[in-house]
């Protein structure tokens, strides 16, 4: 090597060296008795604690009485260790899917102090679940709920095969301290078009698709949520309105009620929280 290549060599170590000084650290993982809730950073393979989850009382998830019942349940046998289901939250936007996965995460673990932990999965780092169930196995005391919200997958997609390794399959299998809950708009994961145009495309119609369909097949629990009716809306306005000490004429509220669902063409939960966010804001009132 010659004298300039040395010099060379040396000024590029100095600058790699810099630049690592200036590199903020890479975040370790936090532990698993650090917080009752985290969320998942597939890029460094890390936790996040969450200080506060956004979450709203389980007593203003109105309409849903039967599922809240199912996973509830479900729930705090996990939390008892207990055999329980992964389970499929899928049906109508805006009727609380995966505000009652928060909402049931913070009753059982009230009931069991620190045993429940949340863990949220963004639908882009599915693919990484096998590293996630990798650290969590390292944990078998606490009892892990992981947490996708708005799961589903197009048809060019395949990192849902690491989710149906995780649920059900694989050399190891999913660990005893962990179930997943998935919230989806959809009941099989996938658009309904891009299964008829596999199944009409397809050599043999039936297996086109069954792999995909397969995917839901292994949530033991599917809880459906519809959209609701007008008493039930009004019911979640009231609801609201109490829980938050808002002071309206009955028959007003009502009417605006009615007409704010009408110009929005919905009536469900979140159509319900933005007119409490509204009339609370008319009506100087803060909301905690």
């Amino acid at each position: 090597m010659s004298e300039d290549d040395s010099e060379l060599a040396g000024l590029l170590r100095r600058v790699a060296d810099a630049l690592e000084r200036l590199a903020p650290p890479t975040p370790g993982s936090a532990g698993i008795d650090s917080a009752e809730a985290f969320g998942w950073h597939a890029d460094g393979a890390y936790l996040e604690p969450v200080a506060a989850v956004n979450r709203v009382d389980l007593s203003l998830l109105k309409a849903i009485d039967r599922n809240r019942d199912i996973l509830m349940e479900n729930t705090r046998r996990f939390a008892s260790g207990l055999p329980a289901n992964n389970a499929l939250l899928w049906g109508a936007r805006g009727m609380g899917k995966s505000s009652l996965v928060k909402a049931v995460h913070a009753q059982v673990s009230s009931e069991h102090p620190g045993v429940l932990k949340l863990v949220e999965i963004h639908r882009e780092d599915i693919a990484s679940l096998p590293r996630l169930l990798k650290l969590l196995r390292t944990a078998p005391a606490y009892a892990c709920v992981l947490f996708c919200d708005d799961l589903s997958f197009d048809g060019s997609d395949t990192s849902y095969k690491s989710l149906k390794a995780v649920l059900e399959g694989g050399i190891e299998g999913r660990p005893a301290n962990v179930i997943f809950y998935a919230t989806s708009n959809r009941r099989h994961l996938m658009p309904r078009d891009m299964m008829e145009n596999e199944r009409s495309t397809a050599i043999s119609p039936s297996e086109a698709v069954e792999e995909k369909v397969s995917l839901s097949d292994r949530f033991g629990l599917w809880l459906g949520f519809h959209n609701c009716s007008q008493a039930e809306y009004l019911d979640m306005i009231q609801a609201y309105c109490r829980f938050h000490g808002i002071e309206a004429d009955a028959a007003a509220l009502k009417a605006e009620a009615i007409e704010w669902s009408v110009t929005r063409g919905a009536r469900n939960g979140r159509v319900a929280w933005q007119f409490i966010q509204d009339l609370a804001g008319r009506l100087g009132v803060r909301l905690g």
